[in-house]
């Protein structure tokens, strides 16, 4: 709501534990009022994702006025209806989302000034689903299992697999596959793999989880069915079958005799799976071999175990003995029956050797035995032995035992796998089956692997042992006494040898005295380490390392050995005492001293910073004492200052080292100020931030920040204290907006105070006001708008520049709105005035008024109540019912409007009405006021067709009227016929003739005619029906007198009688005409029928005679007009000429009779005058005074309107009885053109004149004031746009383009509404930029220019562009300037060439003018002839017809936004029938012979019909330029000419008749000789130029003024038009209408040499002529170019729709034979009334009865025929050129016009 921009808002947060708050800074809403302008997107959506189920809602919001609409698309398709689906206030709404709502969507917004859109795409997530397979899974230790793992619901996600809990991890044994792990396949499944397999898939924050249960069983496999044994012939065919199952699925494999069985041809095996975990192994042998008998074997494995079946298959049986015994008979012997093989397993010598016999059965009871025998032999074994322990020099023997086996056996020695060499001096003993190792000595040398190698003929066998020697230990290295360094690393060197490994111990005893060994703790500190070779290391040496260190070597082999020494420790210069760090205060006295200790002699130096201390300086002195063993040395510095703030060292340095101590010397001081900077200026805050200098080397204590305003001094500064040290920004509060403040830093330590810091000028930011406007007042202008008048707020409360204001206002009532409408402004001073528009009418409203500044909006004025002016209503009464109640009254009732819709107090009503009368005329329009909601109308005609409208009427005015009701008053009794009429035929027949009651009062049934004798008491009745109106009455007497009446019947009854007719039939009946005289009404161009219906005996002759002033004549018999056998007489294609009066006479022998017909054709109404009489931003009321009705009553108005530049017309239609009209809804500044057509019972009449008006509100500007660029740094700019102001028009479009000075290639940023700043981004470093802006509404548009650079990367600027010019471009603009130069001076020359020839021409001319034509020309045949082919060659046609002699001629010619109308005349009185006549050469025939007789053409500029609509307004008329493609003009003169002008050309000619050459909307309307137009209908209009702020002061192309400030106001302004700029003008003879009949009479000016004078044609017009300087002098206004004809061959194109009617297209029948084509040529303009005056009475000649009807050819212009005005002779040319100052001097001798002796006088006339 705009009243929220009323209010500031603050943000408050509250911490959840500990209940703190803390407030935000205030902020405030900027809210504006509700311009016409696009829709822009406030809030939209590029993807949004929601659950499968759950609500969503599609933001898609945008901003513009009208309120935008709105429309959703799913992918690319209109939404179907669902009532899922629901429009919000913030977007589209989806209840329970489904999968296939997902897609593309697209939001449609407009209004009627553009459109916008929203494009995203909607997921619709399902919840993740997961699906394990297979579902059961079965299987067996061992095996192989593979899972599958499958997900729905998202297309991203993770997987992970679990057993009984556990994450599964690939391994060894288990794989897993897949984009996403999908796919989990484990090989060899233990018993313990089985359980609860689990898929876990993830996404986001959804998860969703698959299980299955893995079985694992005992697959092992198991033999179902087997194969059993048997015996089979050779050749015979064998098929074995094993029948087994298992999981896995087991394989089968075959084996004979353990042997594999390989397939061949006689071999097949295969397998075939039965069911599940069923398998059908099977062997087949196809023929039978010797060889193929044995055991059979089938194995059947898997992962889960193994099992076999075997049975024998027997061809040949064999069988082994040994000693008569059959085997086998032990468990070591297996014989194979099938293939005789016998198998000994662990053959035994005494066992398993003899003879072995095979039996072999070959055929039943018969044998064949072999025998082989075998042998048994027994490899060497070596009984074990081993190498005890031996010392060296030992002596040592080892035998070697080969306990059995068959000899020989041969044994040998090896050492270390190399036979013993000699030299080790080893002895080796064979004796049979033994063999010994002797050595006398033993030593080192003999370690090693001893191994006794045995063999015979069996095999070679061997034992090893190992020989080791043990030696006792010895020193290797023995200790030495040595000396070792304080704080250094020493080694005691020990190292000794023996075997086994000795081990090495260190003793130490401290001190010299007697040794007194303690072992040393080797794992304390690790300072002391026993190295790899025994000796000792001592990491750093201390004082009290210093003793005897014993050295003790031991293997446990001999006597243990030891050797001890001496360790004397040297200690070199060490600092035992010195200060780490010291303070002194700067300009004090400091001393530093060290204490050194260690072997003497030692020297101490001192150091700075590793520069040496030069005792002899000024400033520093070294002394140095000796106290014990140690020695202590000061230096002394003799004032501090801050540099001697450092390190010093001091250095002790002796024969076994050195050392140094490391002192840190601070001086302290007060510290340096701080560099203060600005951090942040906001409008009450001054944010600081420091960056400390040199501290004094002491701690900063805290810093005092000193704040006073610049105009202060430092004395009167606010000082804050003791700021934290810690701190290095802060914040100064509580300032004052808009204000220059001073700031300066102290900073503090514990030695004292710094200097100040650098001082700070800085400006506080501009905050929103404090204040509200100030005398805020109301005034009420219109009901529609406030005007706003305040000050600005006090000026200590502004804060800041005040830049604008904010002006809020809403409905004050009980059901008003609290919201707030809002508009803002720019600042123009002290005081503001502001209009408030589009208010509600005769509405209180409340107003509030806050000032802006940069910062923002201040508070809101006290609340002002006005309310607005009364208005008339806008809405008519409503419920509009109307009941005839008796035959002369109709009873009334209505609703009255909302109060919303009155606008004011309600005066009353009122009731207009009419009655629409039975021969389609309108009776008087009438209006009853009253004050109640029902009214009863009276005194109405009986049974009558009304028209009612209804209407309310405050103070203001009028209101809307309702639409019209029509009600019909009931049925009464009619009233008398209107005559009777009874005339004799023979002697005993009489007729009588009655004419229908004046007064019908319902539906006439029949008539009833009454006849009566005097002689008879009876009375006869005669009947007739309704549409008779004659009655013959035979079977009369002769002689007697008869009474007849006639009495009209409705359905109430029978009506008055009427008058008592009497008459008497007579032998010899005397000619009576039946038919009454009176007035007889048609619409033009229909056929009508004149009766003449006489009686008599002998029958009459009838004779129709047409006038009514003088003598009549008889009426023209022609095609177009015949009298019937009847005596009717007919006119075919009535026209206007036809009015008239007209006489039939009937006579006979005996006498006569006449009757007189009044004939009026009624014709379409003429045009209405109409003007503008207000105009709004969006509305432009329209009034009119309606013009003749051309004899019809007015129907009703049709207003067509159009914007300026559009070729599409709309229409209102529009009672009868209306006198204005508002348009509403337009486009704001626009210019429009509006036409108004009246129409009535013939048709539309004559389009008015165009009128153009033009909307409030201008094109964009940008005010000069307001700086473009906010901000520029190296790649980005910011524009203000706040500049811009809309002209009181919304913006519609901004287009924005950059480019580099360097390139042609613009970048284009467009954008549908203004926003307050726009940036350009992405801007190249340090370059220079063109930019240029163009700001669009419906007025038009703006455009600005401007030239930028951006910065440097360091912020500078660069150099401005420079204008280099290199000599080549300075010789090209040399020789450019100098064809400039011979190009003016040739166009000079011309110039001069073209004056002197015109010149010579003027004279020629005006040798031929006469003093009383305006321009004449002497042509000869030729000359006429060629003017005519000129004219001609302007118009579209065949060159066939071209070549035709005797073809007519259109001449016509188009001229900028003008037609050039040429009328042949001989006078300023000129027939304006607007016929189209057409020319032929016999036209020109006697030119040459009459060269003293001249005709003028008068060129008149004629509005130009556009292709789409009604009339263009040229009195914007522009040479060289497009009536229907004006745009607005930025350069013309300053005023705009309103008044007409009309210029006159003359040529000689024969005397003939008048023609006219024009087109015109009208068809061909030939009309009676000597008939002239009531009015002129020529066309007059100004082609001087235009500009948009001219056209602004116009209202009306006419005025209804007739003052004499409006013909002043006339006069100057035909001044300023550009082609009269030097013209003579002269004020002639005005005639006031209202009070004063004075004569207004004015002389020229001073450049005047000729005076014109006009006359006073009907009262309120005045006139005054302006002449325009000769053709030599404005050849610029004649030179006019001439555009091709806009409408080629005269076609009757694009009119408006309620032009193209068929009386319109079958008007132009009679007259010129001109064909089509020129029938239509003259239906495209129509003459324009309010140009020129009605002439008076005086002038308008009459018609004699002399005057027949010209013939056909008369009318085509024949030379020779009589013209329609009297001619003029050379004499009274030559008299009316007098001068005369009196009303009778401006006519001729013959009461016509005088011409204007200046030829190109242009004449004004004022309406």
């Amino acid at each position: 709501m705009n009243e929220d921009g009323l209010y500031n808002y603050r943000c408050v947060t509250r911490h959840r534990y500990t209940g703190e708050t803390r407030q935000s800074n205030s902020a405030r809403l900027f809210l504006s009022d509700p311009t016409n302008s696009e829709p822009l997107i406030l809030d939209g959506f590029d993807r949004r994702e929601v659950m499968a189920g759950q609500r969503v809602e599609l933001p898609c919001k945008a901003s513009g006025h009208p309120a935008p609409k709105y429309r959703w698309l799913r992918n690319n398709s209109p939404l179907e209806p669902d009532s899922r689906f629901r429009q919000s206030v913030s977007g589209l709404l989806i209840e329970s989302t489904q999968p296939g709502d997902a897609g593309s969507y697209v939001c449609e917004v407009w209004n009627s000034y553009g459109n916008a859109e929203v494009v995203g795409r909607l997921l619709v997530k399902q919840p993740l689903k997961v699906v394990v397979t297979p579902r059961k899974v079965k299987g067996s230790v061992g095996s192989q299992v593979s899972l599958s793992c499958s997900l729905s619901g998202s297309d991203q996600y993770q997987l992970s697999w679990y057993r009984n809990g556990e994450v599964i991890r690939p391994g060894n044994n288990v794989v897993i596959t897949g984009s996403n792990h999908e796919h989990l396949v484990m090989e060899g499944m233990a018993k313990s793999d089985g359980g609860a397999y689990q898929c876990f898939a993830r996404n986001g924050k959804m998860s969703a989880q698959d299980m299955v249960q893995v079985v694992l069983e005992d697959g092992t496999p198991k033999i179902l069915s087997v194969f059993s044994e048997k015996v089979v012939s050779p050749n015979e065919v064998v098929s074995l079958v094993c029948n087994v199952k298992g999981t896995p699925l087991p394989s089968v494999t075959w084996t004979l005799d353990d042997d594999p069985v390989i397939k061949d041809a006689n071999h097949h095996m295969g397998q075939i799976t039965l069911v599940e975990d069923n398998i059908l192994s099977y062997l087949n042998i196809s023929h039978t071999q010797v060889r193929d008998g044995g055991v059979y074997r089938c194995n059947i494995n898997n992962s889960a175990g193994a099992v076999s079946y075997q049975a024998r298959i027997n061809g040949l049986s064999a069988s082994w003995y040994k000693n008569a015994n059959l085997l086998p008979f032990n468990h070591r012997q297996r014989a194979f029956e099938s293939n005789g093989t016998l198998k000994l397993s662990d053959v035994q010598k005494d066992m398993d050797e003899g003879e072995y016999t095979c039996c072999v059965l070959i055929q039943p009871q018969h044998y064949f035995n072999r025998s082989i025998y075998v042998t048994v032999k027994v490899p060497p074994y070596i009984q074990p032995f081993e190498f005890p322990s031996f010392s060296i020099g030992q002596r040592v023997f080892i035998p070697c035992v080969v306990v059995s086996g068959d000899l020989p056996i041969y044994i040998t020695w090896h050492k270390d796998g190399k036979p013993i060499p000699a030299s080790l001096g080893v002895t080796i003993d064979n004796i049979d089956f033994t063999s010994s190792l002797r050595v006398s000595n033993l030593s080192v040398e003999h370690n090693g692997n001893y191994t006794c190698i045995a063999r015979n003929d069996a095999a070679a066998v061997e034992h090893r042992s190992q020989l080791n020697v043990q030696v006792p230990p010895r020193f290797v290295v023995q200790p030495q006494d040595q000396a070792g360094i304080y704080g250094k690393a020493v080694i005691l060197n020990c190292s000794a040898t023996g075997s086994p490994v000795p081990t090495i111990v260190w003793k130490y005893s401290k001190g010299a005295g007697v040794p007194q060994f303690q072992p040393i703790a080797l794992n304390s500190g690790f300072r002391i380490q026993l190295l790899g070779t025994g000796s000792l290391l001592i990491k750093h040496v201390l004082e009290e390392d210093s003793g005897y260190y014993l050295c003790k070597v031991s293997n446990d082999v001999g006597a243990d050995v030891s050797k001890s020494m001496y360790l004397t420790v040297k200690i070199p210069a060490m600092i035992t005492s010195y200060p780490n760090t010291t303070l002194a205060t700067q300009g004090q006295r400091k001393e530093m001293s060290c204490t050194a200790h260690g072997e003497k002699p030692i020297m101490v130096r001192w150091e700075k910073e590793d520069r040496i201390i030069n005792p002899e300086m000024s400033r520093y002195v070294v002394s140095i004492k000796e106290v014990a063993d140690e020695v202590i040395s000061t230096l002394q510095i003799l004032p501090t200052v801050r540099e001697d703030s450092g390190f010093f060292s001091c250095h002790a340095i002796n024969s076994y080292g050195e050392d140094r101590g490391i002192i840190q010397l601070t001086v302290q001081e007060a510290p340096d100020p701080p560099e203060v900077e600005i951090r942040e200026v906001r409008d009450r805050t001054i944010a600081l931030r420091w960056t400390m200098g040199f501290d004094g080397n002491s701690p900063i204590t805290g810093y005092d920040i000193e704040c006073k305003n610049k105009s202060a001094s430092w004395s009167s500064a606010q000082t804050t204290k003791d700021v934290s040290p810690q701190l290095n920004q802060a914040t100064i509060i509580d300032l004052h907006p808009s204000s220059t403040y001073n700031i300066r830093m102290f900073a503090k330590n514990h030695i004292g105070k710094s200097d100040a810091s650098n001082e700070l000028t800085i400006t506080t930011d501009e905050a929103a006001p404090d204040g509200p406007p100030q005398e805020v007042q109301l005034e009420a202008i219109s009901s529609q708008s406030i005007k706003v008048t305040w000050k600005a707020p006090k000026k200590h409360l502004q804060n800041g520049m005040i830049r604008g204001y904010q002006v809020g206002y809403r409905e004050y009532s009980a059901g008003g709105s609290y919201q707030f409408n809002i508009i803002s402004m720019d600042t123009t001073g002290d005081s503001e005035t502001v209009t408030l528009d589009n208010l509600k009418k005769f509405t209180k409203y409340g107003v509030v008024v806050q000032a802006t500044n940069r910062a923002g909006t201040g508070p809101s004025s006290q609340e002002v109540i006005v309310t607005t002016l009364e208005d008339v209503p806008s809405r008519p009464p409503e419920n509009v019912q109307a009941t005839a109640t008796s035959p002369e009254t109709i009873s009334l009732s209505w609703s009255t409007p909302a109060k919303e819709a009155l606008n004011g107090i309600l005066q009353g009503f009122r009731v207009i009405y009419w009655a629409n009368l039975p021969d389609g005329e309108l009776g008087e329009i009438r209006n009853v006021t009253t004050s109640q909601d029902s009214l009863e109308l009276d005194g109405l005609e009986k049974y009558t067709n009304y028209s009612i409208q209804v209407l309310a009427f405050t103070r203001a005015g009028d209101g809307v009227r309702s639409e019209q009701i029509f009600t019909r008053t009931k049925e009464d009794v009619p009233g008398p016929p209107a005559g009777v009429k009874a005339a004799a035929s023979t002697n005993s027949v009489v007729f009588i003739s009655w004419l229908p009651p004046l007064k019908l009062n319902g539906i006439i049934w029949k008539y009833t005619v009454f006849c009566s004798n005097p002689y008879s008491m009876g009375i006869s009745e005669f009947e007739a029906s309704s549409d008779v109106y004659f009655q013959r009455v035979p079977n009369l007497s002769r002689n007697q007198q008869y009474s007849f009446w006639v009495v009209a019947v409705t359905a109430a009854g029978r009506g008055n009688a009427s008058e008592i007719i009497t008459v008497e039939p007579l032998a010899k009946a005397p000619a009576r005409i039946l038919t009454f005289s009176g007035t007889v009404t048609t619409p033009w161009m229909k056929d009508i029928v004149l009766p003449c219906k006489a009686v008599g005996d002998p029958p009459p002759t009838i004779k129709w005679l047409k006038g009514s002033n003088g003598t009549p004549s008889p009426v023209s018999i022609d095609g177009r007009r015949s009298i019937h056998n009847n005596g009717s007489f007919v006119i075919r294609t009535v026209k206007a000429e036809d009015s008239g009066y007209y006489s039939c006479v009937g006579s006979n022998n005996w006498g006569s009779d006449e009757i007189i017909l009044n004939l009026q054709v009624q014709v379409p109404p003429d045009q209405p005058r109409l003007t503008v009489t207000k105009t709004t931003t969006t509305s432009i009321t329209l009034s009119w005074i309606p013009g003749d009705n051309g004899g019809s009553s007015i129907r009703g108005y049709i207003l067509q309107y159009s914007e300026d530049n559009s070729e599409q017309w709309g229409n209102f239609p529009i009672s009868p009885s209306e006198r204005s009209y508002r348009l509403e809804n337009l486009k704001c500044g626009t210019w429009y053109k509006f036409t108004l057509t009246a129409q009535n019972g013939v048709g539309p009449g004559r389009i008015s004149e165009i009128i153009e008006a033009k909307t409030h509100g201008k094109e964009p500007q940008f005010a000069k004031e307001h700086e473009l660029f906010a901000s520029i740094n190296c790649t980005r700019v910011r524009l203000n746009l706040i500049g811009w102001n809309n002209g009181g028009c919304p913006i519609t479009s901004f287009t924005l383009e950059y480019r580099p000075m360097d390139t042609a290639v613009w970048t284009t940023a467009q954008r549908t509404s203004l926003t307050k700043s726009y940036i350009l981004y992405d801007l190249q470093e340090a370059t220079w930029y063109e930019l240029q802006m163009k700001v669009s509404n419906s007025a038009g548009f703006a455009e600005k220019k401007a030239k930028f650079a951006t910065l440097n990367g360091d912020g500078s600027t660069i150099a401005p562009l420079l204008k280099t010019v290199d000599e080549t471009q300075d010789r090209m603009a040399s020789n450019e300037g100098l064809k400039m130069m011979v190009t003016i001076s040739c166009i000079l020359v011309g110039m001069v060439l073209l004056f002197i020839l015109l010149l010579v021409l003027r004279r020629r001319r005006r040798e031929q003018r006469l003093k009383r034509h305006t321009y004449t020309l002497t042509h000869t045949h030729t000359d006429a002839k060629s003017l005519a082919e000129m004219l001609m060659s302007k118009n579209t046609r065949t060159p066939d017809t071209m070549n035709k002699q005797q073809q007519t001629v259109r001449m016509h010619i188009d001229i900028p936004r003008a037609q050039l109308l040429i009328e042949e005349r001989d006078t300023m009185e000129t027939i304006d029938d607007r016929s189209t006549v057409l020319l032929t050469d016999a036209d020109f025939g006697e030119t040459s012979k009459q060269k003293s007789s001249t005709v003028t053409h008068t060129v008149h500029y004629q509005s130009l019909s556009q292709a789409t609509g009604p009339l263009v307004d040229v009195s914007d008329a522009r040479p060289g330029t497009n009536p229907t493609t004006r745009r607005p003009a930025k350069a013309g003169p300053a005023t705009r000419n309103r008044y007409a002008s009309q210029w006159t050309l003359n040529r000689p000619h024969p005397p003939t008749s008048s023609h006219t050459l024009t087109t015109d909307w009208r068809l061909p309307t030939p009309r009676a000789a000597g008939s002239v137009d009531k009015e002129s209908d020529s066309y007059s209009v100004s082609p001087s130029q235009d500009t948009d702020r001219a056209r602004s002061s116009m209202v009306s192309t006419e005025s209804a003024s007739s003052t004499y400030e409006e013909l002043a106001r006339a006069y100057e302004h035909a001044k300023m038009e550009e082609q009269l700029r030097h013209a003579k003008f002269t004020i002639t003879e005005c005639f006031i209408s209202d009070t004063s009949s004075e004569q207004m009479t004015a002389g020229t000016n001073e450049y005047t040499d000729s005076l014109t004078s006009s006359t006073p044609s009907e009262s309120g017009i005045c006139r005054f002529t302006a002449s325009p300087p000769k053709p030599q002098d404005g050849g610029r206004v004649m030179n006019m170019a001439v555009p091709k004809a806009h409408r080629p061959g005269g076609e009757l194109v694009h009119l408006p729709p309620y032009l193209r009617m068929d009386f319109l297209l079958n008007r132009g029948v009679g007259g010129a034979s001109s064909g089509r084509e020129a029938a239509l040529g003259q239906a495209c303009l129509e003459p324009q009334k309010s140009r020129t005056l009605k002439r008076p009475a005086l002038l308008e000649p009459t018609a004699t009865p002399s005057e027949a009807p010209p013939s056909r050819e008369v009318q085509q212009g024949q030379p020779g025929t009589a013209s329609t005005l009297p001619l003029r002779e050379a004499g009274d040319l030559a008299q009316a050129a007098k001068i005369s100052s009196s009303q009778e001097s401006l006519l001729d001798s013959r009461g016509h016009l005088k011409q204007s002796s200046n030829p190109y006088a242009k004449s004004y006339t004022l309406v």
